[in-house]
């Protein structure tokens, strides 16, 4: 055990730092993957290099693999503003690491036809929403400290490597959802959905320039109101890890582009 104790909003916790739940899908590049979008699978290739052959199963001293991915499509993965912005913005960069408060709740998607919510362009019959109304009675049991970040949970089960089709193949954000994370101060939204947005939504985008605080239309970074807020997609939370409240180690490997594959961390939190 490794226990860390801390004061938040006035009050002691303890968490132990020794015990991590994952919220990553493990990429086996050479068995079942989630996909989504269309893209293909991620893939690896023995690096080939003059006599030398990345694969001991071939002759080769070592293994060595060349790993071919895109982060938004092929798991588990963190996004900044730069994933809109003509600007080259590295989610490294925006993401410093550290241990952040969270809150984890599980909510219900609502039938886009009966929701008091909606999104730009208008949601279509069959499209379900991640209302703000949902959030709201989600965390309003919350009795820890506030959080900066949030973990939604959709899924109740089945598995995580899910096949992702069509125009809106899951639940996603409604605006008022995404206004309604602005307003309550959450930097760091992770999701087990492919995608904040419907995944064909004409380009808009709504839910995420919201989040990140851009204007409609706008790809310029210095537009941006929240530079520093991250969503994180296609995570996965197993049944059995409980609502409620969490420290959240953002794990993400220091690439320069606008996503990279992540592994989020949980680490329960119990008061004092």
């Amino acid at each position: 055990m490794t226990l860390m104790r801390f004061e938040a909003d006035g009050r002691p916790f303890r968490v132990d730092l020794g015990r991590p739940v994952s919220l990553a899908i493990p990429l086996d590049f050479a068995g079942p993957q989630p996909s989504c979008f269309g893209a293909p699978r991620a893939g690896s290739r023995p690096l080939q290099s003059g006599d030398f052959t990345g694969d001991t199963r071939q002759g080769g001293s070592c293994n060595c693999d060349v790993l071919t991915l895109a982060p938004h499509c092929n798991g588990t993965h963190t996004e900044c503003v730069g994933h809109l912005t003509d600007q080259r913005v590295a989610v490294s960069e925006r993401v410093p690491g550290g241990l952040h408060l969270a809150q984890l709740v599980t909510v219900e998607p609502e039938a886009a036809e009966t929701a008091a919510e909606d999104s730009e362009p208008l949601p279509l019959p069959g499209d379900r929403l991640v209302t703000a109304a949902a959030l709201a009675r989600a965390c309003s049991g919350n009795a820890g400290p506030r959080p900066r970040a949030l973990v939604v949970r959709t899924l109740r089960g089945g598995s995580p490597l899910r096949a992702y089709q069509g125009a809106a193949p899951a639940p996603y954000l409604s605006r008022q959802a995404a206004c309604w994370l602005v307003d309550r101060g959450i930097e760091a939204l992770v999701l087990d959905l492919p995608s904040a947005d419907r995944a064909d939504d004409g380009g808009r985008l709504t839910a995420h320039r919201v989040f990140f605080g851009l204007p409609p239309g706008s790809r310029d970074a210095s537009a941006a109101r929240r530079p520093g807020a991250s969503i994180t997609e296609l995570a996965w939370i197993a049944p059995d890890v409980a609502d409620g409240c969490y420290l959240l180690d953002l794990q993400i490997p220091p690439f320069v582009a606008d996503a990279a594959p992540s592994r989020p961390l949980l680490f329960p939190v119990q008061p004092a």
